[in-house]
């Protein structure tokens, strides 16, 4: 457990969203690259993703972290849709997955207009039961997170799958490598991290904001945020719409206006966080080898 405070503040608002006692622990440190984290309250555990490692683990508190499931097609990004199914983003597969309560994997998209998918990344159910999901080239630019391949679509792109057709449609393609995302808890506006400056520094490290029309399309996209440190690759929102997403240096917390409030500092990369608890207001953290848990004052906005 790391003894010293963790907490940078940036302003006086985020000195009431952390709880200056509570410590950062590092609950879990044998993974290659740890990622997507989604809570299951029902079930009393986070499952997330050990990406190179080929596996999915399941940490429980106070019994600690097993194996979820191995292979796992090198799964990262993970939610849950409103009936509680795990829906994943596969680079090996280049497809989204959802597993059914029985265990059986059904797959709901691997291909656009006849062309494969380039490799999943993050995604995210909206309460009318689509799923939103970024599709950078990260699973096949090597052999390390997926397999090595040439893009078969020309952009990186978000999609939006219908939950009635099973249809497949472009709301963004204008990223160099859309990443993490995630929607205002009235569901208004959609988060979406841009994180091509890892393999280009010419790119902006930004996340930018979507409105959403009609509960199907983005429209007046505009940067959110500037991370100082490093890049944006996964975000969540809490109920009061603060925005926390990774950096090099830990999570930051941003006010819906885009002000940085402050930092939780973690010794690692970070990669990607959710909240969970049962007051959903402990933010696990999956950052390069290892898993952290803090509480904060903020409770997180995912369902279920």
């Amino acid at each position: 457990m790391q003894t010293a405070s963790p907490y940078e503040i940036h302003d006086p608002r985020f000195r009431h969203m952390v709880i200056r006692s509570a410590r950062l622990e590092e609950l879990y440190r044998d993974c290659r690259w740890a990622e997507g984290p989604v809570w299951f309250a029902d079930l009393d555990c986070l499952i997330f993703s050990d990406i190179p490692n080929q596996r999915m683990l399941r940490y429980v508190p106070d019994h600690g972290v097993s194996v979820f499931r191995q292979p796992s097609n090198f799964a990262n990004g993970n939610t849950r849709d409103r009936q509680g199914r795990l829906i994943s983003c596969e680079h090996g597969g280049r497809r989204i997955t959802r597993t059914e309560i029985d265990g059986r994997v059904t797959v709901l998209a691997d291909r656009f207009e006849g062309k494969r998918l380039n490799s999943p990344n993050d995604v995210v159910v909206k309460s009318d039961g689509s799923i939103w999901f970024t599709d950078p080239s990260y699973g096949i630019l090597s052999n390390y997170e997926g397999y090595q391949a040439e893009p078969e679509l020309p952009t990186r792109n978000v999609f939006r799958l219908d939950p009635e057709d099973g249809g497949l449609s472009i709301v963004a393609e204008d990223f160099g490598q859309p990443n993490g995302l995630a929607f205002s808890p009235d569901e208004t506006l959609l988060y979406i991290a841009d994180s091509a400056a890892s393999h280009d520094e010419t790119w902006p490290r930004h996340v930018r904001v979507f409105d959403v029309v009609d509960g199907m399309r983005l429209v007046n996209g505009r940067v959110f945020c500037t991370i100082d440190n490093g890049l944006a690759d996964g975000l969540r929102i809490d109920t009061d719409g603060n925005v926390w997403t990774t950096a090099a240096d830990g999570v930051h917390c941003f006010a819906a206006d885009g002000t940085l409030l402050g930092k939780i500092l973690v010794p690692q990369t970070v990669a990607n966080l959710a909240f969970g608890g049962p007051k959903r207001n402990r933010l696990f953290i999956t950052a390069t080898n290892s898993l952290y848990s803090v509480y904060v004052a903020a409770t997180g906005a995912q369902y279920p």
